[in-house]
């Protein structure tokens, strides 16, 4: 998964500071891309960029096309054949096609909606942008595209004209325990374009030697993910086996809409978490929601094939898979 890309930020900034600015959007591949669609890459007015659309294929001629579209105030859609040898200077096998819409801000994509898209992202509001490449029509989607949304799958609806851009917020994962599974799993879940962070009181564990470089809150876990909020885009993993640092968490996490919960411990230690679950007013719904013992059965034993299995189920969840 892509890193979140700040394109819509950085065209609203240089566009509101005189410079002028126009998105170019991945709409459509064919063969070995070098971006994904929705891979965004935005053109100041004065020849500044930001982003990328093909890795270094064709950024060169899109540039151009953009400095003439913000100059026209047109839209353009533009569809570039990728050589082999161009291909293979980025890194890929074998060159390919990739259709780019190339979008000035103002005249074609309006200021207040892309500062509406702005905003619902700085709120972690799932959206989809919808555009009409025949008619122009453009709008702002909320509970629309589930499917997309879900799968991050930005591209053209059936009707081969309405093109749906997702705007997701990052991935994020909270994980309750500081432990030794902990420190496989959080770089593990960083390349996999989770946000992490580490939530334990007790300091001995939560330690920027033990997680170099990792958010690490040292608050009791209900109030350190009160601080960090719970969202559809929310992963909780559970690894304390201490109920009283385990439950507070869990509590709110189940009274949330985070897409995925884990707990770890046997069979026995997840009946008797149900059980406490139960006397603290959950229904058996809500309950059904935790993941425990936590992660797919492949048979893990260290605490990094323990890992692989969370990692692999938060990921099966998130996709509709499990």
């Amino acid at each position: 998964m892509e890193r979140f890309d700040s394109s819509p930020e950085t065209a609203l900034e240089w566009y509101r500071a005189g410079k002028g600015a126009a998105l170019a959007t991945v709409v459509e591949t064919w063969g070995s891309a070098p971006r994904r669609v929705g891979a965004q890459l935005v053109i100041a007015g004065d020849g500044r960029i930001e982003g990328s659309v093909s890795g270094g294929c064709v950024e060169g001629a899109v540039i151009v096309e953009a400095l003439e579209a913000i100059e026209e105030g047109e839209a353009r859609l533009l569809e570039f054949g990728v050589s082999d040898d161009d291909a293979f200077a980025v890194g890929l096998a074998c060159g390919g096609t990739i259709r780019v819409l190339v979008e000035p801000v103002g005249k074609v994509l309006s200021e207040p909606m892309l500062a509406e898209l702005v905003a619902a992202r700085a709120r972690r509001e799932p959206l989809a942008y919808e555009v009409n490449t025949e008619t122009g029509h453009r709008a702002l989607r909320r509970n629309a595209y589930t499917e997309r949304l879900r799968m991050d799958r930005s591209g053209f609806e059936e009707d081969g004209q309405t093109f749906v851009a997702v705007h997701n917020p990052p991935l994020r994962l909270i994980v309750i325990g500081a432990v030794h599974i902990a420190q496989a799993l959080v770089p593990m879940a960083r390349l996999a374009g989770y946000d992490p962070a580490i939530v334990d009181p007790r300091e001995a564990f939560a330690s920027d030697v033990r997680f170099p470089g990792e958010t690490i809150l040292t608050d009791w876990p209900d109030e350190a993910v009160s601080k960090l909020g719970l969202d559809t885009r929310t992963a909780l993993v559970l690894l304390t086996h201490d109920p009283k640092l385990d439950d507070p968490a869990l509590q709110a996490a189940l009274s949330a809409d985070v897409f995925y919960i884990g707990a770890l411990g046997s069979k026995r230690t997840h009946a008797k978490r149900i059980d406490r679950m139960k006397q603290s007013g959950f229904t058996d719904e809500q309950i059904s929601r935790i993941h425990g013992p936590i992660g797919l059965d492949i048979g893990a034993a260290s605490p990094s094939e323990i890992a692989v299995a969370i990692l692999a189920q938060m990921t099966a969840v998130l996709r509709g898979k499990a």
